[in-house]
């Protein structure tokens, strides 16, 4: 779990590190509220979607279930900046289907630690296969990273797209198709 206290003085050292005066009016509730916002931003670390995607409906449909544009926000692992985008999630039924919200909602355990985005895809991708045990997922992630923005080559609008397939998305090009021409592409 999170630790505050370490946080709290993570932060301290950190400003002070930077030339700062840690204990100056605008700094002096910093340390508390980074730990604050560090308790809420990685509150997917150790969670599993496993009561989410359990939880499933009996379906006769055998199409795809596709659930776009679900906003999410991590933090990248190598820079601890933030990126954020939409995830696209599908899944093909095996005579279950699963709540709809349940989908945004494994997207948010795993964006909610430290991550990188091809990682993030493909954690989401098998949580899918694992949990929900449909004929096929794809989950596609378009990403604006914050440490190619602000930093390093400074490229603001820089969309990653990361793209990861199981079971019959993986096996069948027209079923992936399919699902590209759900997404509008």
């Amino acid at each position: 779990m999170i630790d505050k206290e370490k946080i709290r003085q993570a932060v301290t050292l950190l400003l002070e590190g930077i030339g700062e005066e840690s204990e100056r009016e605008g700094l002096r509730e910093t340390p508390d509220r980074i730990a604050r916002m560090y308790e809420e931003l990685f509150e997917g670390m150790g969670k599993t979607p496993d009561k989410l995607l359990g939880k499933t409906f009996d379906t006769s449909g055998r199409g795809i279930v596709l659930e776009k544009d679900i906003v999410f926000y991590s933090v990248c692992e190598h820079h601890l900046l933030p990126f954020y985008g939409k995830a696209h999630v599908a899944y093909l039924p095996d005579g279950k289907v699963v709540g709809l919200s349940k989908l945004a909602r494994t997207v948010e355990i795993y964006a909610r630690r430290p991550q990188i985005q091809e990682q993030l895809t493909a954690q989401i991708a098998d949580a899918l296969m694992t949990y929900l045990k449909p004929k096929g997922a794809v989950v596609m992630l378009e990403a604006e990273h914050m440490c190619m923005t602000m930093r390093g080559v400074k490229k603001p609008g820089t969309q990653t797209v990361t793209v990861e397939t199981r079971g019959a998305f993986a096996k069948d090009q027209h079923l992936l198709d399919e699902f590209f021409r759900m997404m509008g592409r």
